[in-house]
């Protein structure tokens, strides 16, 4: 049975963000520990750890690694209905994006978009086409995305601290 969900926590977000990670929706496992790519076998945090140089261990450690670095991280869908027991991206229904007008207006200072799966960019594009804020496709750090190996996904988001540091 499909229950609908609200997004459970905020954006990671300030002023001096100037890149946005997207993500689909919390997993469940986010959704248990209030915190973005919580699920202990999703490879976002130790790519970041490698790429940044830096061990990250608590929310509150990759929270401030975030804002001190620049990045901001959210999700396309601020509600949806998805069945009991499932995190993947195909069993997303009844899907409601976030307000990226507003988002955006409040935060002038991002400049590109990241989206950490296809079910993100997707929503994202078909509801926003609008935005002209330069966006880039990224592999899932999911483990159900297992076709492509830690060190490819790695490769590809290096990108995220090439943008930053130029």
């Amino acid at each position: 049975m499909a229950e609908i969900l609200q997004h459970p926590f905020d954006a990671i977000v300030d002023k001096n963000s100037r890149v946005l990670i997207l993500g689909s929706f919390p997993s469940i496992k986010s959704f248990e520990d209030n915190f973005y790519y919580a699920h202990s076998r999703n490879l976002f945090w130790p790519i970041m750890e490698s790429i940044f140089k830096v061990r990250l261990t608590t929310n509150d450690e990759r929270r401030h690694f975030a804002l001190a670095q620049g990045i901001a991280m959210w999700d396309t869908y601020g509600s949806l209905s998805r069945e009991e027991g499932t995190s993947s991206d195909a069993n997303l229904k009844d899907l409601v994006p976030n307000d990226f007008h507003s988002f955006f207006k409040k935060y002038p200072n991002i400049k590109h978009i990241f989206f950490t799966g296809r079910k993100a960019e997707q929503g994202y594009k078909k509801h926003f086409s609008d935005i002209k804020i330069p966006t880039t496709l990224l592999p899932s750090t999911s483990p159900a995305y297992a076709a492509m190996k830690r060190e490819e996904k790695e490769r590809h988001y290096r990108v995220i601290k090439d943008i930053l540091e130029n």
